[in-house]
C-alpha cells in the first residue's frame, strides 16, 4: 500500500502554480502545432485543463471576470482537443484487448482511424485561432489575483477541503453501484481535487502526487472502458452475437479488475482517503480555514476594507458586551458570533457591483458560493441576510426571504444585521475601535457606553436610526452614552519606614 512520504529534511516542494500552467499551454501549442501525437495532445490538454480547474477554484473566492474569462478563451480547442484524445485512446484500447485478426477490432480500429484525421483537422484549426495574447494579457491579470490565497494558507487548505469533501460523497455514490455515471463523476471530483491540492498545497502534493495520479489513472481507464463499450454496443458492425458478447465480456473484466484495485486503496485501514484528509484542516482548523477563505473573498470585492476592519473590530466588541451583560440570548451563542465576525468582514462584498441595491448583490453573489466546510446550511443562510439588511430597509415579516423564517430565526437576523448597523453607525459617530465599549442592563433598558462618542443633536440622529433594528430585537430601549473617562490618580509617595536596630542582650 503507497502511503504519504515527508519530504527530505530541509527540501522545499517544487510548486507549479497557476503562472507556470498557463505558460505551458503556450509552449505545448507549438509543440502540437508541429505534431499532433497522442502524448502531445494530452499533454496539451492536461495543461488546460489545470488552467480551468484553478480558475474554477479561484471563482469562488474572486468573481474577478479574468477568472471565466480566462476559461472560455482555451473552451473550444480544450473540446476540440478532447474530441481528438478520446478517438486515440479508444484506438489504443482496441489494439489492446484484441489480436489484429479479431473482426471486430479491424472493424471498430478502421472507424476510429477513419475519423481522426478530421478531429485533428478541427483541433489543429482551434489551435490557430487561439488567442494568445489575450492568454498572455490574462496571465498577467491572474498572477496578481492568484496572490489573494497564498500557496498553503489556511485559505488554500480550505479550498482543498472542499474539494476533499465533494469528492469523497462522490466516492460513496460510485462504491454503491457499478453503473458508469457515478464513477464518471467521481473520476472528474477527483481531478478537481487533485489539481487544487498541486496549485495551492505544494507540500501535501509532493507527499500525496503518486497516489493522487495513480488513482486518478484508474478511474481514467474506468471510464474509458465505459466509453469502449457504449462504442462497441452503438457500433454497426456485422458480426455474430458471440462475437460482441465476447467483446463485452473483456470490458466488463478489465472493469471489474480496475474497480476492485481501487477499492482495495480507497478502503480499509490503509485508505488513501484517510491519508489525504489527515494532512487537511481538523479540528479548530476546520474554524479558521473558513473564516480565512472569506477573509480573502473580503480582499478581492471590497473596495473600502479598512473601514470594513474597522466596523468589523467594533462590531464584535459590541457581540461580547452584549454577552458579558446578559442581554439577550443571542449573545450567549458561539455559532452566532462565528456567523457575526464573518458576516462583519464580508459586509462590503456587494459595493463593487453596480447593481442598484449592493445589500441584494451580496447576498446572490454569497448564496451561489459552496458552504464553508463546518457551516451548517441554516449558519449560511443567516449570514447572507445578516449581510443583506445590515444597512438600507429593514427586514420585513411580511415579504422577502426574512418572512419565511422561523420567529428564532427571524430573532437572530435582527441581532446580527442589528449589530452591524449599530456598529456603522458608532464608527460615523467617532468611535474608533471596539476597545472599552460595555454594556449594563437594567430592567427598563440597556446602557452602552462607548469610548469616543460625542454627544450632540448629530450623533443622536446617526445613532437613532443605527439602533433601531438592535432594539426591535432586544425589546427594550438602548442608550448610547460616552464611556466614562477614568482620572488619573498619582501615585501615593512611598511610606517612610523607620529604621530599627537588633541589639544584643547581657
Amino acid at each position: 500500500m503507497a502511503s504519504a512520504t515527508p519530504l527530505p529534511s530541509g527540501a522545499r516542494p517544487e510548486h507549479r502554480g497557476l503562472s507556470f500552467w498557463m505558460d505551458r499551454v503556450l509552449k505545448e501549442l507549438e509543440n502540437f502545432r508541429a505534431s499532433s501525437d497522442p502524448d502531445v495532445v494530452h499533454d496539451l490538454r492536461v495543461a488546460i485543463r489545470r488552467c480551468r480547474s484553478v480558475a474554477a477554484v479561484m471563482e469562488e473566492v474572486d468573481p474577478d471576470p479574468a477568472w471565466p474569462a480566462m476559461r472560455k478563451v482555451a473552451r473550444k480547442l480544450f473540446r476540440g482537443l478532447g474530441a481528438l484524445r478520446d478517438a486515440q485512446v479508444m484506438n489504443e484500447w482496441v489494439k489492446k484487448l484484441a489480436p489484429e485478426t479479431d473482426p471486430v477490432r479491424a472493424h471498430l480500429q478502421a472507424a476510429f482511424e477513419s475519423n481522426e484525421p478530421k478531429l485533428r483537422e478541427n483541433a489543429l484549426r482551434l489551435a490557430a485561432k487561439f488567442d494568445q495574447k489575450s492568454w498572455r494579457r490574462l496571465e498577467r491579470t491572474l498572477r496578481k489575483r492568484s496572490r489573494l490565497v497564498p500557496a498553503g494558507s489556511l485559505a488554500a487548505q480550505c479550498l482543498a477541503l472542499e474539494r476533499f469533501e465533494s469528492a469523497k460523497e462522490l466516492h460513496a455514490k460510485a462504491l454503491r453501484t457499478e453503473k458508469p455515471k457515478p464513477w464518471h463523476a467521481l473520476r472528474i471530483g477527483l481531478k478537481r481535487f487533485r489539481y487544487t491540492v498541486e496549485s495551492l498545497l505544494p507540500e501535501q502534493y509532493a507527499a500525496w502526487s503518486d497516489n493522487l495520479k495513480r488513482v486518478q489513472d484508474l478511474l481514467g481507464e474506468i471510464h474509458d472502458l465505459d466509453v469502449l463499450a457504449d462504442t462497441v454496443r452503438k457500433s454497426d458492425v456485422v458480426e455474430t452475437e458471440d462475437s460482441l458478447k465476447l467483446w463485452h465480456e473483456f470490458i466488463a473484466r478489465e472493469r471489474r479488475e480496475r474497480i476492485e484495485t481501487y477499492r482495495r486503496l480507497a478502503l480499509g485501514k490503509t485508505s488513501l482517503w484517510d491519508i489525504w484528509r489527515s494532512g487537511l484542516p481538523t479540528n479548530g482548523g476546520i474554524e479558521a480555514a473558513p473564516l480565512a477563505r472569506l477573509r480573502a473573498t473580503a480582499r478581492a470585492v471590497d473596495p473600502h476594507a479598512r473601514r470594513t476592519s474597522q466596523i468589523s473590530r467594533i462590531a464584535v466588541a459590541l457581540f461580547d458586551a452584549f454577552k458579558r451583560a446578559d442581554s439577550a440570548p443571542a449573545f450567549s451563542e458561539a455559532s452566532l458570533r462565528r456567523v457575526l465576525l464573518a458576516a462583519a468582514q464580508l459586509r462590503g462584498v456587494g459595493k463593487a457591483s453596480a447593481s442598484k441595491s449592493p445589500q441584494k448583490a451580496a447576498r446572490k453573489f454569497l448564496l451561489d458560493l459552496p458552504i464553508p466546510p463546518g457551516w451548517t446550511n441554516e449558519e449560511w443562510e443567516l449570514l447572507t441576510l445578516a449581510i443583506r439588511y445590515h444597512r438600507g430597509a429593514e427586514p420585513s415579516a411580511k415579504r422577502g426571504p426574512f418572512s419565511k423564517l422561523s420567529l428564532e430565526q427571524q430573532n437572530n437576523v435582527r441581532a446580527l444585521a442589528g449589530v452591524l448597523r449599530l456598529a456603522g453607525a458608532l464608527r460615523k459617530c467617532g468611535v474608533e475601535s471596539g476597545a472599552g465599549i460595555r454594556a449594563e442592563k437594567s430592567t427598563d433598558a440597556i446602557v452602552l457606553r462607548a469610548p469616543g462618542l460625542a454627544d450632540d443633536v448629530e450623533t443622536a440622529s446617526l445613532l437613532a436610526s443605527g439602533k433601531h433594528l438592535l432594539e426591535d430585537y432586544l425589546r427594550m430601549p438602548l442608550i448610547l452614552r460616552p464611556a466614562v473617562k477614568l482620572r488619573k490618580v498619582a501615585p501615593l509617595p512611598p511610606r517612610e519606614v523607620p529604621e530599627f536596630s537588633l541589639i544584643a542582650s547581657d
